[in-house]
Order: structure tokens, then C-alpha cells, then sequence
């Protein structure tokens, strides 16, 4: 079902809220404030406020989504969090793996973590395995 929207009524609420596009947080708080006014207006939001929250909806998705995107995590990023919260040292772990040289090449990213290793280090992190591989 398509709303014929009051064009006057439209222009004046777009002209109160100024919607473009976000490129500050300052914006980003702003238009999050005139949807919080929008939103507290409830079952009352007349067509013109339900198109215009829906835009500001939109250009803050935009935002946030380009903004706050969550960086992939990789198990040897996994690893040297889990060490970090427990203050482990390298030498900690050699058992793990088996021998320093390993160890050292796993910690820096010169080798993967094998199957068998991410066991023993789900073990001893009292971790899912699946962490590491």
C-alpha cells in the first residue's frame, strides 16, 4: 500500500531535521536525537514523520555500518588475548607446542596452528578448540 505522503508537511519536517549524510559523530548523535523525538511520538507518527524517521533510520545504518564494523579476529589474535589476560610468557606455552622454536613461530605468525595444537590450547585455556583453527 502506497502513502500519498503531504508534500508541504514533508519539506517542513526535512527542513527541521536537515537528514545527509553522516560523516561526523556529532551527526550521528544529532539524527539519533531526532529519531529518539520521532520515536516517541509512537502510534502517532503521521506518514510525513514515518518517512522521515525511515531515512534517518537509513543514513544512520549507513553510518554505523561503515563506522563500528567489528574487525575479523584470527586465532593467533585469539591466542595472544587469552596469554594477555592470564600475563602468560611464551615459555608458558612451550609445552604446547612442543619445542621454543615452535612456539616462537606460532606466536609471530610464521606458522599456523595445527589441529593437535588447538586441542591442547583449547585444553589449557578451558576454551572451545574451534578458537584456534
Amino acid at each position: 500500500m502506497t502513502t500519498t505522503l503531504n508534500k508541504e508537511e514533508y519539506i517542513k519536517l526535512l527542513s527541521e531535521t536537515v537528514p545527509r549524510i553522516i560523516d561526523t559523530e556529532i551527526e550521528h548523535k544529532r539524527l539519533l536525537n531526532e529519531v529518539d523525538k520521532l520515536m516517541d511520538l509512537g502510534e502517532n507518527l503521521t506518514d510525513e514523520q514515518a518517512e522521515v524517521l525511515q531515512l534517518l533510520v537509513t543514513l544512520i545504518e549507513q553510518y554505523e555500518n561503515k563506522v563500528y564494523q567489528m574487525k575479523a579476529v584470527t586465532p593467533l589474535d585469539i591466542l595472544h588475548e587469552l596469554m594477555s589476560v592470564r600475563q602468560l610468557k611464551q615459555k608458558d606455552i612451550v609445552e604446547i607446542f612442543g619445542s621454543k622454536g615452535i612456539t616462537s613461530e606460532v606466536i609471530n605468525g610464521k606458522r599456523s596452528i595445527s589441529k593437535n595444537q588447538a586441542k591442547a590450547l583449547g585444553d589449557f585455556f578451558h576454551v572451545s578448540y574451534a578458537l584456534f583453527l
